[in-house]
């Protein structure tokens, strides 16, 4: 009995110890959707054990080599912890036909896997990678789609090797797809030969990972492809915060704590860098600003091309204003304010003009306005906002078709140099348009701005409608409030919250946010009467109370105070993603009391999360390659892109093709295979940041 016991003692210490294993993923538990930390069975040749660390892209049916040692959990028992691993080729037939079937390959399902595995059997491999044209011979599958099956499988594969290269110092396997694109095949001999070349590729990593990848490799602290690259990352890592350029003592302080270096080395290196084109250094009231070459150019040709549409020759003025003005006011029956008037007489007298207000100052009258004007003198009028749900809003304001920016513009992918590229093509669709309206100008970056200039032609009016006060754009470059503060566009600021306006308390706090002023609730003194009840404050200070009020207001409060139905009129904010509050607990607790499982309907577990039909979710990356479909009178429209923060419902899980129908908010339906999921998000919460992509 001794003996047995001190036999247990020695075997756990000796399976604590640091490991090598090698087995095959054959559930997955739980997976962590933002940092890919995941809970799953793992079966090696010898026993079944639970693998638990940061395993990014890892689905049932992969084989790993996973390096780490296995702990105790105290609820759990023993789990084998990852340190770090590197998927593996399976070894097995069996093996090989779960991993075709997990969604990895693009096209390949559990059925067709298990017809490629009975034709090829051990030659799997080789057909896919030396003979893809023979997978034709299995009966539905074209030599079109076999090449695209084997293409997948082989760029599946090399990305991978990638991703366990990355993984090693810390490096996203976001990011691992992008670096084989951009480097091909011979990816991680160049790495390793300039570690730095990763700066210039993948958004958002971690320069002391790569750095440090770097001085292993035995490159010195001073060594010029380290000052630069350095400085490069500064200027990048501002770009973050919506900045364009940085001041230069600001940025030289930030290289020399980051790279331990001295001020000389890095204006050496800041010489170096603005001889070879790569930053521009421009001096404005005695301060120097360094910019990256790109963005230094892209604000110059925003500059130059407002500017130059602003002059051309007025061609679409209308003559006697104030007649025409009159008769629109007599014929829809409204009251134009003085502002409102200025606005519209703006707008006739100048190519480009700004109207900027905060909620409730007028800005939709001014535009519906103008629709009428122009439409009668046979003028054609574009209608366009950032943002699909933006979009919306402005066609049910104004009784007219308005699209996204990326739809006008026949947007592509966004290359590195902010350009947007389709086919391979610089060049923007040039809009046929009398007069152009851009609504939420405030949420166009710097980059989409210079895109959409360059596709107005000359004599076209541009009219740009804006808050300020709203939140900025993602990406870099505030243009409506830098076009406003430049003072060489018209703008008129309407700051008069109209009556009507000013019955609602959801505006008046909007505008006393702004001014530091407190809410007013209901029975405030400071009130009118007829005020509308539209605003309510409810104070908790208890995490489980604040989930109790937000369920309770979504399952029937709001629904008996007003008639608004969840799916159509509610949605819930909140600062953050994590915690008990965050975006991934309400989205769970909703969806249970919202959209309960119902037994014998499909649903989709993906990265720990299931969806269901009918459940609203979010994109949350830009995918320009998805073919959607709208039905749009009587015709079937066809196109490509569904974009960071559209919204939509699951209105199908197809089991059997491993798909997923979504219908957005402005009627396209997309099918996203299982393997595409994790390109979307539940949306019953969203954030504040991504309520403004909406």
């Amino acid at each position: 009995m001794f003996f047995n016991y001190y036999y247990d003692k020695l075997n756990k210490k000796i399976r604590r110890n640091r490991l090598e294993i090698k087995g095959e993923v054959t559930d997955i538990i739980y997976q962590n959707e933002v940092n890919s930390y995941t809970i799953a069975v793992f079966e090696t040749e010898e026993e079944e054990t639970t693998i638990v660390g940061y395993l990014p892209f890892v689905k049932s049916g992969d084989t790993l080599k996973v390096i780490g040692k296995f702990v105790e959990h105290k609820d759990y028992g023993i789990q084998f912890k990852v340190d770090t691993f590197e998927k593996m080729m399976p070894e097995t037939l069996g093996a090989l036909e779960r991993y075709l079937a997990n969604g990895n390959i693009k096209g390949i399902g559990e059925a067709t896997a298990k017809k490629i595995i009975k034709k090829f059997g051990e030659d799997t491999i080789n057909i896919f990678k030396f003979e893809p044209e023979k997978l034709a011979q299995i009966k539905g599958i074209t030599e079109k789609k076999a090449k695209e099956m084997a293409d997948s499988f082989i760029e599946n594969w090399e990305v991978w090797q990638i991703v366990g290269f990355l993984e090693r110092f810390g490096i996203g396997a976001e990011n691992a797809k992008k670096v084989y694109d951009l480097l091909g095949i011979n990816a991680i001999e160049q790495i390793e030969s300039d570690p730095y070349i990763l700066i210039d590729i993948a958004r958002g990593v971690d320069f002391k990972q790569i750095d440090q990848m770097a001085l292993n490799l035995g490159i010195n602290y001073d060594n010029q492809k380290r000052v630069q690259s350095g400085i490069k990352y500064g200027l990048i890592k501002s770009t973050y915060n919506g900045h364009t350029c940085v001041i230069k003592e600001n940025l030289i302080q930030f290289v020399i704590t980051l790279l331990d270096v001295t001020t000389e080395i890095v204006e050496e290196n800041l010489i170096n860098l603005k001889a070879k084109e790569q930053i521009i250094i421009e001096k404005r009231e005695n301060v120097e600003w360094i910019y990256l070459e790109n963005f230094y150019k892209v604000e110059q040709e925003i500059a130059l091309r407002i500017s130059r549409l602003d002059k051309a020759p007025n061609m679409k003025e209308i003559k006697n204003i104030n007649e025409e003005l009159k008769r629109v006011e007599k014929r829809s029956d409204i009251q134009l304010s003085e502002k409102q008037i200025e606005a519209i007489k703006a707008i006739n007298k100048n190519n480009v003009t700004i109207i900027t207000g905060g909620p409730g100052t007028g800005k939709t009258t001014i535009i519906k306005t103008i629709i009428e004007l122009y439409e009668e003198k046979n003028k054609k009028i574009v209608l366009a906002a950032p943002t699909g749900r933006a979009a919306k809003k402005m066609t049910e304001a104004t009784g007219r078709e308005a699209s996204t920016l990326h739809r006008l513009l026949c947007i592509g992918k966004l290359d590195d140099e902010g350009i947007y590229v389709k086919n391979g093509d610089y060049k923007g669709e040039p809009i046929d348009a009398d007069l152009i309206v851009v609504d939420e100008l405030s949420m166009v970056d710097m980059f989409l701005m210079n895109y959409l200039l360059n596709c107005i032609y000359q004599g076209t009016k541009l009219i740009l409608v804006g808050d300020v006060d709203q939140l900025p754009s993602v990406g870099p470059g505030v243009v409506l409030k830098d076009l406003i503060n430049s003072k060489m566009i018209n703008t008129v600021k309407l700051d008069k919250i109209f009556r009507q306006a000013a019955k609602s308390k959801i505006i008046l706090n909007a505008h006393r946010v702004n001014n530091g002023l407190e809410f007013i609730q209901k029975g405030d003194k400071k009130l009118e009467e007829d005020t509308k009840e539209d605003f309510f404050f409810i104070k908790q200070n208890y995490t489980e109370k604040v989930l109790q009020e937000v369920i309770s207001l979504s399952t029937g409060r709001l629904e008996k105070f007003g008639n608004y139905d969840f799916f159509k009129n509610i949605q819930i904010l909140t600062p953050t993603k994590k915690g008990p509050l965050g975006t991934k607990e309400l989205n769970k607790a909703l969806q249970a009391v919202l959209n309960p499982n119902l037994e014998g309907l499909p649903e989709k577990t993906s990265g720990g999360v299931v969806y269901r039909v009918g459940d609203r979710i979010m994109q949350i990356k830009n995918n320009y390659d998805i073919t959607w479909e709208r039905e749009n009178n009587s015709k079937t429209e066809i196109g490509t892109g569904v974009f960071n923060g559209e919204i939509g419902t699951i209105i199908e899980i197809d089991e059997k093709d491993k798909v997923v129908k979504i219908q957005f908010d402005d009627e396209k339906i997309a099918w996203y295979e299982y393997s595409d999921l994790e390109q979307i998000e539940h949306s019953y919460a969203i954030t504040i940041h991504k309520a403004q992509r909406k």
